[in-house]
């Protein structure tokens, strides 16, 4: 498939030549729960939006170098924290919820106890005020920042099928926190992830980098244009888009894309066609990468070549 990075062996579980060098990202070769599998606690799986670990490593190892702080301020479980400690970089997260906060800890103690060699932490505590939060010796000190706004409940959850089908656990905690950036319209959500991008962009070094993973959905018919609304947080936080690139949350095989889609996903699908709006399966997350202004980022990844859409090549 043209444009599309796939294995150039029979192992999916080696990496793909080169990775940063491309602008297509394969990054679902294998499923999630294969990807965490024995790298992450058992509780890590209650969280409703995981970040794909290869999505968090592949980012890493094309705008860092080994000893550089990688931060995440909304780190959920601490996938971007794991990925990074494994690379050997250090990292530091932000979490609001005591809930994924826990099990974020847990996770880097698993990380430690399988000789990951980088240093991490999780911060408890809201990243629209993350200043506040970090420690001021860090200013300026960030190399990458890695993380995903939150979707809320209309895109994630469990399923558990037995006698009836029951939907569960779709929320990041029982929507009574209104101050929680998944439960604000997507205004609201823009406004507090740009104030979160303001704090990051003085926690980076110039010339650091910023990853975020984004994708539509769509509410009620109408599709919901999160990453364009993150790339306008971004600007307002005095960060310059450079990249935007896809994340696979399909596999390629023999030059095909095999979808991995959710429950929720082939839900809505069904429902639109059923409807007669001809929906297609989610396959990839925009990755929109942005860098603070300055001096040109030292990470391992080579100067890139734009592709007409911000991609390298």
């Amino acid at each position: 498939m043209p444009g599309v990075a796939a294995p150039d062996h029979d192992d999916p579980d080696r990496p793909i030549s080169r990775p940063e060098a491309l602008s297509v990202w394969a990054t679902a070769q294998r499923t999630g729960p294969v990807q965490r599998r024995g790298r992450y606690v058992p509780d890590s799986a209650a969280h409703p939006a995981r970040m794909l670990p290869a999505i968090a490593a592949h980012a890493i190892a094309a705008y860092t170098a080994p000893g550089d702080l990688v931060l995440d301020p909304m780190c959920g479980i601490g996938t971007t924290l794991v990925e990074a400690m494994h690379a050997g970089r250090d990292a530091i997260g932000v979490e609001y919820e005591s809930r994924w906060s826990d099990i974020a800890d847990a996770n880097l103690r698993h990380a430690r106890a399988q000789g990951a060699t980088g240093r991490a932490g999780v911060i408890r505590g809201d990243a629209t005020s993350i200043l506040s939060l970090v420690p001021g010796v860090l200013i300026g000190t960030v190399a990458l920042v890695v993380t995903s706004p939150p979707y809320g409940p209309a895109v994630h959850g469990h399923v558990a099928v037995g006698d009836e089908l029951d939907v569960r656990d779709n929320r990041y905690n029982d929507g009574a926190d209104k101050g929680n950036l998944a439960y604000r319209d997507l205004t609201g959500l823009a406004d507090g992830f740009a104030q979160i991008l303001r704090g990051c962009t003085a926690l980076l070094r110039p010339g650091g980098t910023v990853v975020v993973t984004a994708r539509p959905w769509r509410k009620r018919g109408e599709l919901v244009d999160l990453p364009s609304a993150v790339i306008g947080a971004g600007v307002r936080a005095g960060l310059v888009p450079t990249e935007r690139c896809v994340a696979l949350l399909a596999a390629v095989r023999d030059g095909q894309l095999v979808a991995r889609p959710s429950f929720f996903q082939l839900q809505s699908v069904r429902k639109a066609r059923a409807a007669g709006t001809p929906m297609h399966l989610i396959a990839h997350e925009d990755v929109l990468i942005f860098i603070k202004p300055g001096a040109e980022p030292t990470g391992s990844h080579e100067p890139s070549t734009s592709d007409g859409h911000g991609g390298r090549r």
